[in-house]
């Protein structure tokens, strides 16, 4: 299960929103308000943060800070099955940092430092981050007869690639955020530490409506050519990075005031999304119940469609609308993050001051 390589790269943007776009459970993660001109408020004046929405899907790949473990295995060796990584203590969710203190940062670095340390004892020392903290095992890797290379008996991987949506730009910084909630691995839902990641140009082509028990998603095609930006940091209340704004095509002079948390209400309120071809359009909602106390949390939002023309095309909220902008009263005020299964015209967004906090 080595996730590696342009034709891996292709599969997985195509397979779309498996990956990381709405967390699920019995919650998956994903007059209209004024536009206020920037010129409006002086930001140096007021402190208050100027940010252009932007709710344009983009195609995103990331590369782990290490190597993570998303399962186990066993080697056929010598006609004897055994799995060296689990009798060494490694277990799912376990990333790799190095091998022999040689650092390893991808698949292929692995396999090379597994073959290259290995000694007249025939074991070799890995060490790994779990929880936090750093660990070392020792194990001795197996040859196997399938093939006659050395294996640890684990599947693991060094990057992911998804579809999400781009919530704000800031053209003070050239910082962007999206989704409103982390990148976590499909297999051990961890939260995927990030070493590298690039935007890639993106076109909905498709959307498979939501129904209860059965959330919708949208599909799109990739050019793996286009990629632009770059992912510094993915945290369990958005993903963030860097780049142009013509680059990303957005217009410097749409940003509108972040809304304190104070300032966010019940009420109407719109989001801009991207569920057709390149063309964001702002859509109404509802915001139906606020939570200022939710710190680190994705669900500070209650929130439910009620545009006609959405609801026509999507049922309501779908896989690839997280980080869609919420606008209320000319400021952005937070993004989509959720879906509610048993009913996809709900779901959650989190505020926009508690996604800035985790920039």
């Amino acid at each position: 299960m080595t996730f590696i390589g342009r034709k891996w790269l292709k599969q997985a943007l195509t397979a779309l929103v498996l990956v990381f776009l709405l967390s699920a459970a019995e919650v998956l993660p994903a007059a209209s308000a004024a536009y206020f001109p920037r010129e409006a408020v002086s930001a140096a004046a007021t402190g208050t943060r100027y940010l252009v929405p932007v709710g344009r899907a983009v195609g995103m790949k990331i590369v782990s800070d290490g190597i993570l473990v998303v399962g186990m295995t066993d080697v056929t060796c010598a006609g004897e099955t055994a799995s060296p990584a689990r009798s060494a203590g490694l277990k799912e969710g376990d990333l790799i940092i190095s091998v022999d203190s040689r650092k390893v940062g991808s698949t292929q670095e692995l396999k090379e430092a597994l073959n290259d340390a290995l000694t007249d004892s025939g074991e070799v020392k890995i060490t790994y981050e779990r929880d936090g903290s750093e660990h070392i095992a020792v194990l001795k890797p197996a040859l196997s007869d399938e093939d006659g290379t050395y294996k640890i008996g684990a599947w693991v991987r060094d990057s992911m690639a998804g579809i999400g949506t781009l919530t704000f730009y800031d053209p003070s910084s050239g910082v962007f955020g999206a989704l409103g909630h982390g990148i976590n691995d499909v297999t051990t839902s961890e939260l995927m530490p990030v070493a590298s990641g690039t935007l890639i140009r993106s076109t909905i082509s498709s959307v498979r409506k939501g129904e209860s028990g059965a959330p919708g998603e949208l599909s799109g095609s990739f050019d793996l050519s286009d990629e632009f930006g770059e992912l510094y940091a993915n945290t369990d209340r958005g993903v963030f990075g860097r780049a142009d704004a013509e680059a990303l095509g957005v217009d410097v002079s749409a940003a509108l005031p972040a809304a304190r948390a104070d300032e966010v209400q019940e009420g109407p309120a719109v989001i801009l999304s991207n569920v057709s071809g390149d063309k964001v359009d702002e859509y109404e909602i509802e915001i139906k119940q606020v939570s200022r106390n939710s710190a680190h949390s994705p669900r500070d939002l209650m929130i439910e469609v009620t545009d006609e023309e959405l609801l026509a095309a999507t049922g309501g909220i779908v896989q690839g609308m997280s980080g869609s902008p919420i606008i209320q009263n000319g400021k952005l005020v937070g993004a989509v993050t959720h879906v509610l299964v048993g009913d996809p015209t709900r779901g959650y967004g989190i505020l926009i001051e508690n996604m800035l906090d985790a920039e």
